[in-house]
């Protein structure tokens, strides 16, 4: 699942701790403790753009251009810049 990607890869920038927390900051996800997406409440991309936003908030471009492997896979999807 991509945002279970998503945590992965921010966990290996930040740390799963931090990856996690952050993470569980988004309402509308549900995550077990190594942060794999359980449950997902509202519009995925909605959900997703938020969970990108508290990455980007936190180390800004450099979780953005680490990720961006993992957006090339799914061209349909698109993010704020």
């Amino acid at each position: 699942m991509l945002m279970s990607e998503i945590i992965a890869q921010a966990a290996v920038i930040l740390g799963p701790d931090i990856a996690v927390l952050k993470a569980r900051n988004v309402a509308e996800l549900v995550i077990d403790n190594r942060g794999k997406v359980l449950d997902i409440k509202g519009e995925p991309s909605e959900v997703l753009q938020k969970l990108i936003d508290e990455y980007i908030a936190l180390s800004g471009l450099i979780v953005k251009n680490a990720m961006k492997p993992i957006f090339e896979k799914y061209p349909s999807i698109t993010i704020n810049k």
